[in-house]
């Protein structure tokens, strides 16, 4: 028996091109999705469990509305039509996201509330009208009842494929080579391009909805010029970051400096423009090492960003040697080109993972150990927090070895989980533990940068000067009381930790 819907092989082939081209643009739209939301909320494990339950909910939707829509009116001009719209709602999400974000962002919620209200209010709608294709799409394709099986396992296959090939797309080639914004550009205008070749839109729409386009790419371009002209700014896709560099002026001196960063909370690194002194206050206590290992010879330092620290440490101590692990081959790139990064032969470079690295080093071969590397949104990489990691670095730290280790917790309170749980790693290995308060002036239960010096030995002949001793007098008194277990490989709940501290925060 032939169903009364019937489409001509040439419409076919356009419905099975449709089909595969709009999986790959979800995939597309989705993996972006994540770099479009990380200047403002991250890029945390919540904000990829938001995206994904998010969006799949959306295609749900639009699946269900789809297959009723088809039964009621099959024609190829809705199935265009609902492309138009996925391309218009594209398209605002390019005009809006940052108005958008600025609010999400700000919002006084959990980060999981604000991660998954940003994924709903810029990526459900369009994800609606794209969840549309295939169920109308398959109604239009099947000719007849004894052939439907095969007609829907072939457009699901296509589909299938074609997030796949949108998948590897976005990772390797549209992100790192044109951006997350220009990513945006090429869904938008790709969704327009299906719904102009499956049928005839309204004039006035047509008009409208381009004209929208347009004034988002304008806009989004306009504000990148404005940006780089007042505040050289450079925002830039890696492999694995969203990155911005801008010129911006330091809180505590009024000098100008310039920074970079990967989320929405810190600076990762930063220069002062008028002179090599460490512009960021928690670089500075890495130069402990020299009280608390005096005569050191070798240092291993995990994150690298702008390279500050490390070039200060080749200023300070000449003949010495330190070894960064950076994982982003584009950042150390950047930091050469807009931080000064030289080639000085005792700073010896690595890009690769730092877990990775510490893993395969040789034991017994640091003096000291400079733990410098964050996620998002001033978390501390989870493979890079756990007692596996300590485990670790006490294997490639010499018998009078120190760990000088950056994070952000609270000190007290529910905040200051995260700090639990790596005393509760460090304390079975290191047995001399301190914590310092980089600003000592910001209250304990409020998330703000500590640094924790574990040390194999206890202190003999430390150096201090006068920059020491201003460092050690912020040491906090007293032992911190621990009431959570040392985070591990299986169980690194860094996010929830950080979640919490921040409803701490100032």
């Amino acid at each position: 028996m032939t169903d009364p819907v019937s489409t001509p092989r040439r419409s076919g082939y356009m419905l099975e091109f449709t089909v595969f081209s709009c999986g790959a643009l979800v995939m597309i739209f989705e993996i972006n999705g994540s770099r479009i939301v990380a200047p403002y909320i991250g890029t945390s494990t919540y904000v990829w469990t938001s995206l994904i339950g998010v969006i799949l909910a959306a295609l749900s939707l639009g699946y269900w509305w789809g297959g009723t829509m088809a039964d009621r009116r099959p024609d190829g001009k809705l199935l265009a039509l609902a492309l138009f719209a996925a391309g218009t709602l594209v398209a605002a999400t390019i005009l809006l996201k940052d108005v958008i974000l600025s609010i999400v962002g700000a919002f006084p919620a959990g980060l999981e509330l604000r991660s998954v209200l940003a994924s709903t209010l810029l990526f459900a709608p369009a994800s609606v009208a794209l969840g549309f294709v295939i169920p109308y799409a398959t109604k239009l394709r099947i000719s007849s009842l004894a052939d439907s099986g095969t007609t829907v396992g072939r457009l699901f296959a296509l589909s299938t494929i074609g997030s796949i090939v949108g998948t590897f797309a976005a990772g390797f080639v549209l992100i790192p080579f044109i951006g997350s914004s220009r990513t945006l550009y090429f869904v938008a205008g790709s969704l327009f391009a299906l719904a102009f070749a499956l049928g005839s839109i309204n004039s006035k729409k047509t008009v409208a909805a381009l004209s929208l386009f347009v004034v988002a790419i304008a806009s989004n371009e306009l504000t990148l010029v404005f940006m780089s002209r007042t505040a050289n700014l450079i925002d830039t896709d890696t492999s694995y970051n969203r990155v911005r560099i801008f010129d911006t002026i330091h809180q505590e001196t009024g000098r100008p400096i310039k920074a970079i960063t990967t989320d929405p909370t810190t600076a990762q690194s930063a220069r002062f423009l008028d002179s090599d002194e460490l512009a960021l206050a928690y670089t500075k206590y890495y130069h402990l090492v020299r009280h608390y290992h005096p005569g050191f010879e070798r240092v291993l330092m995990i994150g690298g960003a702008g390279y500050s620290f490390p070039q200060d440490f080749t200023r300070e101590y000449p003949g010495r040697q330190i070894d960064v692990v950076e994982i982003d081959p584009a950042m150390t790139q950047l930091a050469r080109e807009h931080f000064g990064l030289g080639g000085d032969p005792a700073l010896h470079i690595v890009h690769q993972d730092g877990r990775i690295f510490l893993n395969h080093a040789p034991s017994n071969t640091y003096d000291a150990v400079l733990m410098d590397a964050f996620g998002s949104s001033f978390s501390v990489p989870f493979q890079l927090a756990t007692f596996e990691t300590a485990i670790q670095i006490h294997r490639v730290t010499n018998e009078n070895g120190i760990v000088i280790f950056n994070i952000g917790s609270a000190v007290t309170g529910p905040g200051s989980l995260f700090l639990q749980s790596q005393l509760a790693a460090y304390r079975d290995l290191f047995p001399y533990i301190s914590v310092f308060k980089v600003r000592p002036h910001v209250a304990d239960d409020r998330l703000q940068n500590l640094i924790l010096v574990a040390s194999k030995r206890v202190i003999v002949n430390g150096e201090i000067d006068e920059d020491i001793s201003r460092m050690l007098a912020t040491r906090i008194e007293g032992e911190i009381p621990v009431t959570v277990a040392a985070a591990t490989d299986d169980l690194s709940p860094v996010e929830r930790y950080l979640s919490i501290a921040q409803g701490y925060r100032p």
